[in-house]
């Protein structure tokens, strides 16, 4: 577990230092624990995950509306003031956060998400925890 988790703080610098204005990067699990980190403080990336779950439960809401598709939430951008927050599925009941200050290059930082979600995605995902139905 220590050896995945080392493996995983390198691949988030490596997203975070290859998109200039890069903030904050950090997992989560699906009911909003916080997996892994980089660039930012334990508290900051936890009150990042807990607000994450509700969004992501929010977006899926919003997702079952739609007639065609699963309902399952992939992708939300919220664009604010001071810049631009990005929350991808990563893998079964795990996300990927973002959280980037104005000047970022929006279409580099969606496809470097993308890339590392599809090299660890399998590394980013958390088991069911008990009684928990799986999606």
């Amino acid at each position: 577990m220590i050896q995945q988790r080392a493996n995983m703080d390198w691949m988030l610098k490596e997203l975070a230092e290859g998109v200039p204005q890069t903030r904050h990067v950090v997992v989560l699990s699906s009911d909003g624990l916080r997996m892994a980190q980089y660039g930012t403080d334990t508290d900051t990336a936890d009150r990042l995950s807990a607000a994450c779950a509700g969004l992501q439960s929010l977006a899926t809401a919003i997702g079952s509306e739609f007639p065609h598709g699963d309902g399952r939430m992939r992708l939300v951008v919220i664009e604010t003031t001071g810049g631009f927050f990005y929350l991808m599925a990563a893998g079964a009941r795990a996300y990927l956060a973002v959280l980037a200050d104005q000047g970022v290059d929006a279409g580099l930082m969606g496809q470097r998400m993308r890339d590392l979600v599809a090299r660890i995605g399998e590394h980013l995902s958390t088991p069911p925890r008990h009684g928990e139905q799986v999606a």
